[in-house]
């Protein structure tokens, strides 16, 4: 298995002959910020899904969509949120045959795509995040779904993003996940490891990823040294600059 991190909180998952990408978006959509991940050359006859977990402009970006034109097996799992009418598709160039490519998806939820078993817990952001079944591997990309605690928010909005984070975590506590995509948000300062280190503490996962580092990749270097669990820190990828790649 070859991941990729193509930047922010997109991945490249490629697991025999199936490509899974998670969270793409064109890296000049944010303002202030240059995202420089670029999305590997894919073969044409490669089965490729593209996921967005919500759509915040940092995790979907609707010309995805173009790129049936250039792959004859591309699919969509797309959280219902960014759910687009035909009008709207046809407004922007989305061509047409994109629209039966797409499954829209909900919270808390299971589906069957071809080859792959998607699961869907519930954010308590936006969206979703997924955990995908495929060729016997387990992958997760948590999207939006975090401890999202904030200095001055007060307890009844803190405690109630930390109370919903922790159910839907217990989720996956059965569950035996080769690869983690989990976030890890320098904006939240003090507060910034507490979703991660929650689901190293909680979950069975191979390999953790951070995410969703706004660029700040020494966030994850300052955590790992305050860690002094050493069987916990074997479970972090090193993740230190966008097109990296890690053979599994």
């Amino acid at each position: 298995m070859k991941i990729t991190f193509i930047h922010h909180s997109c991945f490249v998952v490629e697991i025999e002959d199936q490509v899974l990408v998670f969270d793409y978006f064109d890296g000049e959509r944010i303002e202030g910020y240059h995202f420089s991940g670029v999305l590997p050359e894919f073969r044409p006859d490669q089965k490729l899904y593209f996921f967005a977990s919500h759509s915040h402009k940092d995790h979907f970006d609707r010309n995805i969509l173009k790129l049936v034109e250039q792959y004859p097996d591309i699919h969509y799992i797309l959280s219902k949120d960014c759910k687009m009418t035909e009008k709207f598709m046809k407004r922007h160039g989305i061509p047409e045959r994109a629209k039966d490519r797409i499954l829209y998806v909900t919270g808390e939820r299971e589906y069957q795509l071809d080859a792959l078993k998607v699961e869907t817990l519930r954010s308590n952001d936006a969206g979703v995040a997924f955990l995908v079944n495929v060729c016997g591997k387990n992958i997760y990309h948590a999207g939006d779904l975090n401890i999202w605690k904030f200095e001055g928010a007060g307890e009844l909005i803190n405690g109630k993003s930390e109370r919903e984070y922790r159910f839907q975590i217990k989720k996956l506590a059965d569950k035996h996940i080769n690869a983690a995509f989990v976030v890890l948000d320098p904006r939240l300062g003090a507060y910034a490891n507490l979703g991660l280190s929650c689901f190293l503490r909680n979950v069975d996962a191979d390999l953790v990823f951070p995410m969703h580092m706004w660029q700040k990749y020494d966030i994850l270097t300052k955590y790992k040294k305050m860690c002094d669990n050493k069987l916990i820190l074997e479970r972090i990828a090193d993740i230190s600059e966008e097109n990296q790649c890690f053979e599994i």
